[in-house]
């Protein structure tokens, strides 16, 4: 134990300047976009925003990251990843302010600028962290970036609704609406500064080809093979369209079902970011004992139980259990598999599969918050969730057995390798990512 942890401190202190950087980074925007992940829902229904409303502003926000994903991509081959990080967190923090006066036109100007500032943010990473860390560096890198942002994510949740419940108290804020709008002020300002912490960064714009130099592909996109494209990205696209349905609304499920208050419900979503991360730290350890896609179909597999339970139970304590277990299993697996998928394409398609599967999990979010409003409207709050948790468990399922079959004769593949960083998370923190 002594050994192995003297060994990742000393991986630790070998990152280069800018991979230290990027770490301030996602602690400034993961913290952001926590926040808004966590409180934003509950802020529409605060104002008086019905729930079909709330469906058309998710898809408008997924539909944005949809449209930009893969021009970010090809614009970052020709600008830089910075560059495009910062035009992203720039659209972001606009759209953090657009949110404030609370009148709908600017709700949903502000959801599409905040659904395209967040896919270029994410789209980039991927290639960025790759280039400014060595291979030998890799695993301890996306182990502490990842662990890193569900920590934020935790601190954010508890240390938000607690100060934002006491200054609405402080300054007599009585509307439902008034520690939501101050947590937005907070979340605006730290969009803000996460804007700022880019700038400590390298530029990375990439040179110019010598004439005859550049590789040519039809709009910067490369695809050797289609069919492993279309395996690799088929099941991810299937759990977005469940995850879709249940994260950005399980917030309002969790308080509409046992009434709790804004302290409250942030603490059990920091109570899940805890869980996650303490499973993403573990994930390694189980790929080298069962192989990468043993490991991801045994912790997804495990976690459909949970949201049998997470569904239909009646206790607050086991839903909230189940809620932290099936949080942690599901994003577990994320970082092992994008890491299985990027050693299966060739470095030129690298950019392109990740934007792929940044653009089909948008695509996901966007047409699953259409269903999520459909079902509500017509059958209500109770039999609207009981439809469309079997829904999830049904896709989830169908998308587990579909890794299992296509790569299960490759999952003994070496996890000691070049590892990538999470393309989408299920949990909508900075890795984006349930």
């Amino acid at each position: 134990m002594g050994t192995a942890l003297r060994r990742y401190l000393h991986s630790f202190t070998g990152f280069g300047r800018d991979a230290r950087l990027f770490l301030l980074t996602t602690l400034v925007f993961g913290a952001a976009i926590s926040l808004y992940w966590i409180d934003f829902n509950l802020y529409l229904e605060a104002i008086g925003i019905d729930r079909t409303t709330i469906s058309w502003l998710m898809a408008a926000s997924q539909l944005a990251g949809v449209v930009v994903a893969l021009p970010a991509s090809a614009l970052s081959n020709r600008i830089g990843r910075r560059s495009v990080m910062a035009i992203g967190m720039a659209l972001v923090a606009v759209a953090l302010f657009a949110f404030l006066p609370g009148q709908l036109g600017l709700l949903f100007v502000g959801v599409a600028a905040l659904g395209a500032g967040t896919q270029m943010v994410y789209v980039v990473q991927i290639p960025y962290i790759a280039e400014h860390t060595e291979p030998a560096q890799r695993n301890e890198y996306f182990a502490t970036w990842s662990a890193l942002g569900n920590l934020t994510s935790l601190v954010a949740a508890l240390l938000g609704g607690l100060i934002a419940t006491q200054l609405a108290s402080r300054f007599g804020l009585a509307s439902a609406a008034g520690p939501y709008q101050i947590l937005l002020w907070g979340t605006a300002i730290l969009g803000v500064l996460s804007l700022a912490t880019v700038y400590f960064l390298s530029s990375d714009r990439p040179a110019p080809h010598p004439a005859g130099g550049e590789r040519r592909s039809r709009f910067g996109i490369e695809i050797s093979d289609p069919g492993l494209f279309f395996k690799l990205l088929l099941p991810g696209f299937i759990t977005s369209l469940g995850a879709g349905q249940l994260i950005p609304f399980l917030n309002v499920f969790v308080q509409g079902k046992f009434a709790l208050g804004l302290p409250a419900i942030n603490a059990v979503f920091a109570i899940t970011s805890l869980g996650t991360t303490l499973a993403i730290l573990a994930q390694p350890a189980l790929a080298r004992r069962f192989g990468r896609i043993g490991s991801i179909v045994l912790v997804q597999g495990s976690s459909i139980p949970f949201l049998v339970v997470l569904g239909f139970s009646p206790v607050l304590w086991t839903v909230v259990l189940a809620m932290t277990v099936r949080n942690s299993l599901m994003n577990a697996g994320s970082p092992i598999f994008d890491a299985f998928a990027m050693e299966r394409v060739s470095a030129a398609e690298r950019a392109t599969l990740s934007a792929a599967m940044t653009l089909l999990w948008a695509l996901g979010w966007t047409v699953a918050p259409l269903y999520y409003g459909q079902l509500q409207a017509r059958l209500g709050f109770e039999a609207g969730y009981a439809v469309d948790f079997v829904t999830i468990i049904a896709l989830y399922s169908i998308a587990t057995w579909l890794l299992w079959h296509w790569f299960r004769g490759t999952d003994r593949d070496s996890t000691r390798g070049a590892v990538a960083p999470p393309i989408a998370a299920e949990t909508p923190t900075l890795l984006e990512h349930a």
